[in-house]
């Protein structure tokens, strides 16, 4: 921790705690805290009363906060201003298959950090697991959020499969899907014809507006799942490169790619 906060102040960022909130905010208001959060402020950040938090809660922007009472059981808060307005993410869906619990999880943490508005996990043919905890995926939303100076969270939907999720698309919000395979049942992946264009390409032939990514399982799309998508107007079959890529590498590549051709990085 002390690295980062050297790191933060050599950048000119504050570095006071910071947490995300679920309720109104308003000068002078008085917040009490989880105890989660309080241990982390008090125990791991070795704040104490009177020291500064930063704090949001995905509406009324960034506030400055101080320790206004401090115990073990629930620390209370004071805010004293806001010192950012409330800034979006661009608007983009993350659809993926769940994998193993820590890959999921990894998933999640980066797809917050990368600026997802909303995570969709779907089951395909192929899912191997199709247990979910919203609840720990929101944790994980919570603290990459508060790490990486993101306003908001992004929104965590349901587990649904791949078929209803693509029953009720909204056309106007294109669907890029990472195929690395081609259409050659017989050849290694498919062999050569059939395969997807590169992500880059695509994305610079379309025009900017809403997009989702969906990421399928480590055994690929099934040939009915991928015949499906390619007939569906909205949907775009891309490709990450030569190499066939695990879930959880390949939904950090795709995002970083969006991100640098359509999003907020460029």
């Amino acid at each position: 921790m002390t690295a980062r906060r050297s790191d933060a102040k050599a950048m000119g960022m504050s570095t006071d705690p910071r947490l995300f909130l679920d309720c109104p905010f308003a000068p002078e208001a008085r917040l009490p805290l989880s105890r989660e959060d309080t241990h982390y402020v008090l125990n791991v950040m070795r704040r104490a009363e009177g020291d500064g938090v930063r704090v949001f809660n995905g509406r009324d922007g960034e506030w400055s906060a101080r320790i206004a009472d401090a115990h073990r059981k629930g620390a209370i808060l004071e805010l004293v201003a806001q010192t950012r307005p409330q800034t979006g993410v661009p608007d983009l869906w993350l659809l993926f298959a769940p994998v193993k619990r820590q890959k999921t999880d990894l998933i999640v943490e980066k797809a917050t950090e990368l600026g997802v508005r909303e995570i969709h996990p779907v089951t395909t043919r192929r899912t191997q697991s199709d247990r979910i905890k919203p609840e720990r995926f929101h944790l994980l939303a919570k603290e990459a959020a508060e790490q990486t100076e993101r306003l908001d969270l992004p929104a965590i939907a349901p587990i649904e499969r791949l078929e209803r999720v693509l029953d009720g698309w909204d056309p106007a919000r294109l669907l890029y899907y990472c195929d690395e395979a081609g259409d050659e049942a017989d050849a290694a992946w498919g062999g050569q014809a059939g395969r997807a264009a590169p992500m880059l390409d695509v994305l610079r032939a379309d025009p900017a507006g809403p997009a989702a990514l969906l990421i399928g399982p480590e055994g690929g799309f099934s040939p009915e799942e991928r015949s499906r998508m390619r007939q569906l107007d909205f949907v775009r079959a891309v490709s990450l490169g030569p190499r066939i890529l695990r879930a959880e590498t390949a939904v950090i590549a795709a995002l970083a790619l969006w991100q640098a051709g359509r999003g907020d990085w460029a």
